[in-house]
């Protein structure tokens, strides 16, 4: 048996909840290994459906659940979150959740300072959430950040919001915003210390323990890797690296500890705010598709675009993130369309090309290329098995793998969790 890696092959919002569910069950462990509460992932277990924007999806299976240091932590929006679950009969404590000393966290400042620059932004905007994921990041790398482990020594705190607000207040008076109070935020970060410290743990070291009980481990990531700061399409990327070699990085863990990498993928494509998208959709089958599949963000609620499958961004995807296979998921929303179109390539300035540039001017110049396939009239909805599902339907599924250069490991047709036909067991490596 091996560890596996999840991870999202298009622009986030693929399905990860659902099959990071399906798999947390034949799981010991999950952890969460980098992003924000901007993330989220809906479950439905039981007909009972549940939202998680931090807590790995682990937590309402009753493994024991780990948020990485690759993460950036608002302690507020965490217990609001495990406050939710309580009401839905899932009780999150110190014995089922650890979090990494080392993890930053976010603080309303992050918050404050994210919607401002976002505001000044104008026409400009890249879409941020607005819920400091950004901001704390920035901290991170500007070695600013305060982390858990500050949380017990008030003399280090007090020195590090000091240094913090003087870099903050400095980029607020420059927008025209608001300033910060330093004892007020003090009183805050003092005010949520107890709740969140006794969670702390050190989390490589649990891992490494882990490791020798040979029990399976599965990352989860956030997000997806047109998303990535590095990989995406930048500048309209999240702050953190999305793609699998993360997972040891934003975890504690070497990269040969990350067995199996599961990418998630839509049948066709969607991405949430601003930023290129060369198969989108403006007409009534975006709108049809749109609606079908629910395609609203989970944490923002905000109407996502549409489009075909990109197989060129997808198999893209595929290669920088060390994808071994694909979960395929939503499939029965194109049940009942004529026709279908997948995108092959791009045209650019004359030139077919097979990936998307890094070149921020070429990613709004690139036109998809796209080859037809019938659809299916019959319903895929609840097929369990490759047998129930229609020829042609099958047919698209086997054209996808050819473009993306990478095998269909599992198939969702539904939000519920049984309504998943398997291929290849990740966990089988």
């Amino acid at each position: 048996m091996t560890n596996v890696a999840v991870v999202g092959a298009q622009w986030g919002d693929e399905g990860k909840g659902k099959v990071v569910d399906w798999l947390s069950e034949r799981a010991d462990v999950v952890v969460r290994f980098q992003g924000g509460h901007n993330a989220g992932h809906t479950l439905v277990v039981d007909g009972v459906t549940y939202k998680l924007s931090l807590l790995p999806s682990g937590i309402v299976r009753g493994k024991l659940s780990i948020i990485g240091n690759g993460v950036v932590l608002d302690p507020w929006a965490l217990f609001s979150e495990i406050d939710k679950l309580a009401v839905q009969g899932v009780f999150v404590t110190p014995d089922n959740l650890k979090i990494a000393e080392n993890t930053p966290l976010i603080l309303p400042l992050h918050g404050h300072l994210d919607r401002a620059r976002e505001e000044a932004s104008g026409a400009g905007k890249i879409g941020t959430t607005g819920r400091g994921i950004g901001p704390a990041y920035e901290d991170k790398v500007g070695r600013r950040a305060i982390r858990l482990c500050d949380l017990d020594d008030k003399a280090v705190l007090e020195r590090k919001v000091d240094k913090l607000l003087s870099h903050h207040n400095a980029l607020l008076k420059g927008l025209g915003a608001p300033l910060l109070d330093g004892g007020e935020l003090m009183a805050q970060i003092t005010a949520i210390a107890p709740k969140l410290l006794p969670y702390s743990a050190v989390v490589w070291e649990l891992l490494d323990e882990i490791r020798h009980t040979r029990k399976r481990v599965l990352f989860e990531g956030a997000q997806g890797a047109m998303l990535d700061v590095d990989h995406g399409t930048y500048p309209y990327v999240t702050s953190s690296n999305t793609i699998s070699g993360n997972a040891g990085t934003g975890s504690g863990v070497g990269p040969s500890q990350v067995g199996y990498v599961l990418g998630i993928c839509k049948a066709y494509t969607t991405r949430v705010g601003s930023g290129p998208f060369p198969t989108e959709l403006f007409d009534a089958i975006g709108e049809r598709i749109g609606e079908r599949g629910h395609e609203f963000g989970t944490v923002t609620g905000r109407r996502r675009r549409c489009g075909w499958f990109d197989g060129p961004l997808v198999r893209q995807a595929v290669k920088v993130g060390g994808v071994n296979g694909i979960a395929l998921t939503k499939l029965d929303v194109l049940d009942g369309f004529d026709e279908l179109k997948l995108c092959v390539g791009y045209k650019l300035r004359g030139q077919t090309i097979r990936h998307l540039p890094a070149s921020e001017t070429h990613q709004a110049e690139v036109e998809p290329v796209y080859e037809s396939m019938p659809g299916w009239s019959e319903t895929t909805r609840g097929c369990r098995s490759w047998k129930d599902l229609p020829a042609t339907a099958i047919k698209y599924i086997r054209r996808i793998e050819e473009l993306i250069d990478t095998p269909v490991a599992l198939l969702s047709t539904s939000p519920e969790r049984d309504d998943t036909i398997l291929v290849h067991d990740p966990f089988a490596g």
